[in-house]
């Protein structure tokens, strides 16, 4: 078994787990593993463990949650120099999480990987928040809730703040709603992962690395219809048509009357001319 595929079945086994159970930093490593098949996980996770343990120490029982929050953000913002890349967003290296504990340096969601696991060895309660465009966590203990943005080194975000992110990722077509700030469980996260990726890869035209993704979010979620057609719609990119034809296939099946029938269809009839050509 090769590298990529051991690291793919660990991944399989890790998610098979309850919600509850699947540890978020060992996940998105094993998914950095696909890219780095020679990474060794163990030595990350024992990075992360040891920043725990720090910031488990500098907060120790802080009250309010306000002042705890304020020296997590210090420890991981200022003394550890994590930040937002600006620069170069679609970096697919902002994504993978060896990557962004190397560089200090991610995108929303990654730079909230390394603060829920950060704060989760650090005795604080912090979940995700799947925020359209700009994922975000929230601290939820006793009766309080605070917003923050590990992007924006760990800002507190405000009602009227979450409105302009919205803004910003709708084009000011939607109003902001306490519902945008429920918890995101770890395989939601981790498919969101994929699908930054997933993206990134198809429109350079990597098919094969964006296929990977797409596998691994079936894992994830294994009839998720969308999934199920851009893996087919990948194979065909591949000239894998036989397994494109399949996937496409099962994809009509399985959504009987979805907006993209005719254009499925059409592409179904060129793969079995191209079929047809072969044999």
């Amino acid at each position: 078994m090769s590298r990529q595929a051991e690291g793919r079945a660990r991944f399989a086994a890790l998610i098979r787990r309850p919600e509850e159970e699947i540890d978020l930093g060992e996940a998105a490593l094993l998914i950095a593993g696909e890219e780095y098949p020679d990474l060794d996980v163990a030595a990350y996770l024992a990075l992360l463990t040891r920043m725990g343990a720090e910031a488990r120490r500098r907060v120790g029982g802080s009250r309010p949650a306000a002042s705890a929050l304020e020296t997590l953000n210090h420890y991981l913002f200022e003394e550890l120099g994590f930040a937002g890349n600006t620069e170069n967003y679609y970096d697919p290296r902002n994504s993978y999480l060896n990557d962004v504990l190397d560089r200090r340096t991610g995108i929303p969601i990654s730079l909230s990987t390394v603060y829920m696991t950060v704060a989760r060895h650090g005795g604080l309660p912090i979940r995700g928040v799947g925020f359209p465009g700009h994922f975000l966590v929230k601290f939820a203990g006793e009766g309080e809730e605070i917003v923050l943005d590990p992007f924006n080194r760990g800002a507190i975000l405000t009602e009227v703040d979450c409105q302009r992110l919205l803004d910003r990722a709708t084009g000011g077509r939607a109003r902001f709603s306490r519902e945008l700030l429920g918890t995101t469980g770890t395989k939601a996260i981790l498919a969101r992962m994929l699908g930054n990726l997933k993206g990134i890869y198809a429109a350079t035209r990597q098919y094969a690395k964006a296929l990977a993704c797409v596998e691994r979010i079936l894992l994830l979620t294994p009839d998720a219809a969308p999934e199920i057609r851009d893996r087919g719609l990948l194979l065909a990119q591949m000239q894998r048509t036989e397994e494109a034809v399949l996937a496409l296939t099962r994809y009509l099946k399985q959504s009987p009357a979805p907006e993209d029938a005719a254009q499925v269809k059409d592409q179904l009839r060129t793969l079995r001319m191209r079929q047809a050509l072969l044999n």
